[in-house]
């Protein structure tokens, strides 16, 4: 019985909403982290939904001179 529900976990972390993986996210530019994007970060995506997010770098804001 336990075997059935860490393989049901398993299968739900990986199959659930909007996840695409850490290889998705290592690819785009991102880097998985648990919790929270530290600052200089935002939430792109997720990899494994809703525990560990893909954190990109925030982009350079333009200055007025």
């Amino acid at each position: 019985m336990r075997i059935l529900m860490f393989i049901f976990i398993f299968v739900s972390l990986t199959q659930h909403g909007d996840a695409h993986g850490p290889e998705g996210c290592n690819h785009e530019g991102g880097l998985c982290r648990v919790g929270n994007c530290i600052s200089g970060e935002y939430l792109a995506q997720f990899c494994f939904e809703p525990i560990i997010l893909c954190c990109k770098n925030l982009p350079p804001t333009a200055t007025k001179s």
